[in-house]
């Protein structure tokens, strides 16, 4: 085998993300040491996906069709919309059961270090499909992170004016969480969105 395609292929496998140079190293070794019962099957998954998944034309999920097959599910709740950064993060809720309503994936978080401004995001869909199909709650589910709380903050007040109900979810002390191994943030947040029992 060529060098070159040997090393061209390391590097495209090491741009996937939590890889680096070594873990790519060995996945290529290990598909051209077994390329008829794993790079080729790969080659063919990856070449059929390509061709048959796209983004749904109302959230952003992916899936075979547009609308999804969560936007297409007319049990939801119409008037709840969980904003969420990625379509891993919508995987996750749905995943828990706990939320029956639509979802907007954002494409990203908000971070002027990086560039990512509000154009860079589908924060102008959102607030034509809460005008549009008359929502009365966005539930903000970005990450906890510095940009997440920052997309968060930056949403809340650009729907407050529509007179739509905002809310995010809690964050704290995880179920079936020590506090004796809990890091000091997360202890902090838990005592301070303390609730009435």
């Amino acid at each position: 085998m060529n060098i070159q395609v040997l090393e061209q292929l390391i590097r495209m496998v090491a741009k996937l993300p939590g890889l680096g140079p070594r873990s790519a190293r060995r996945i290529v070794l290990y598909l051209i040491s077994n390329v008829d019962r794993a790079m080729l099957p790969l080659a063919e998954g990856l070449k059929e996906a390509a061709q048959l998944i796209s983004a749904c034309d109302e959230c952003g999920n992916i899936d075979l069709h547009s609308p999804c097959s969560v936007c297409s599910d007319e049990a939801r709740n119409n008037g709840m919309l969980c904003v969420v950064e990625g379509v891993s993060d919508l995987w996750a809720i749905e995943k828990s059961g706990v939320f029956s309503g639509r979802y907007h994936i954002l494409g990203g978080n908000l971070s002027a270090l990086e560039g990512r401004m509000p154009e860079h995001l589908s924060i102008e869909a959102l607030k034509k499909r809460v005008m549009d199909q008359q929502i009365k709650e966005v539930v903000i589910a970005t990450n906890y992170t510095i940009e997440g709380q920052t997309t968060g903050y930056y949403i809340s007040d650009l729907l407050k004016p529509l007179g739509v109900r905002t809310t995010r979810l809690a964050h704290g002390i995880p179920v079936g969480g020590e506090l004796e191994y809990m890091d000091d943030g997360t202890l902090v947040l838990a005592m301070k969105m303390r609730q009435e029992l």
